[in-house]
């Protein structure tokens, strides 16, 4: 079964785009990542999928269901962290997790309890009073405490310092190893890279690729960094240069043979070959809209 199918999906806010002709597709069990910058449409694609927006064309179901006439069962089956977490001011954390699992219809007193040790958040405490990254905490308590078969994170980890980062990313391969969906919005490359098995970019609210993340990452391209006073600009496959004083670095996806040759014909002082960063990867895409390096 597909937990996410969309077909032809569209929004416009307007005159302003959301999606366009967005056609996605991921597996029920899949860790799943969605990649694109801030505005490319990633919140849009998850609003639509839990029926907060209507979209303008296209259809969209979840988990075998489409989402405009089984909304309610749906909702009852799916987590959602949004990016940011906003509550009902003057409530304490226990009162908001309980109204969360009260309007799935759930007892889930005993999973949210473990979730709220797991990640250090003091019941008692007023929301009003917690910091962001505590909140962020009470929004995971309450998008995970009734153990959803699809969980919808849309940027999920800002706020949370790095040993939460990782205890929240263990929580999540642990939910997917005992058959939940994640489906993971983010721009942090590196979080995408240690957690997805497939991933799909999105641009300006279309998709530009989709793949398992190893074919995404993979390229001819490396990164030369190299001192000397050197000139590779008119050599082919050299781009993205940048020069401090002596030192050169650019990317190159030319015959290393040929590269070789032009940097012997200057004294080298020190030289480094490597793979591009997986952000390096990415932002290709993006300026290329979907060319491999």
């Amino acid at each position: 079964m597909k937990a996410i199918e969309t077909c032809g999906l569209t929004k416009f806010y307007g005159k302003s785009r959301g999606i366009v002709d967005l056609d996605l597709s991921v597996d029920e069990g899949e860790f799943f990542g969605f990649i694109g910058p801030n505005g490319a449409g990633k919140s849009t694609t998850i609003r639509i999928l839990l029926g907060l927006v209507r979209a303008d064309s296209g259809s969209a179901s979840v988990l075998g269901k489409d989402i405009a006439g089984e909304k309610s069962a749906l909702l009852e089956q799916v987590g959602y962290l949004p990016s940011e977490t906003i509550f009902y001011p003057g409530m304490r954390v226990r009162e908001v997790i309980a109204l969360s699992a009260g309007l799935r219809k759930k007892d889930c007193r005993r999973e949210a309890k473990q979730l709220c040790d797991r990640f250090e958040l003091d019941e008692g405490k007023k929301v009003d009073e917690l910091s962001f990254g505590n909140r962020k905490k009470v929004g995971i308590v309450c998008a995970l405490q009734h153990n959803p078969r699809l969980c919808l994170l849309d940027e999920p980890t800002g706020g949370l310092d790095p040993l939460m980062q990782r205890e929240f990313f263990s929580l999540l391969r642990e939910r997917n190893r005992q058959g939940a969906t994640i489906f993971l919005s983010s721009h942090v490359l590196s979080e995408i890279q240690h957690n997805c098995d497939r991933a799909a970019m999105i641009q300006e609210g279309k998709l530009i690729a989709c793949s398992r993340v190893e074919e995404l990452a993979r390229t001819r391209a490396r990164r030369v960094h190299v001192q000397g006073n050197l000139d590779v600009s008119g050599l082919p496959g050299v781009r993205d240069i940048h020069r401090e004083e002596d030192r050169l670095s650019f990317l190159y996806s030319g015959d290393i043979n040929a590269l070789v040759r032009e940097l012997a014909k200057n004294p080298v002082r020190d030289l480094s070959i490597l793979e591009p960063d997986l952000e390096e990867i990415f932002l290709h895409y993006y300026q290329n809209r979907g060319e491999k390096a």
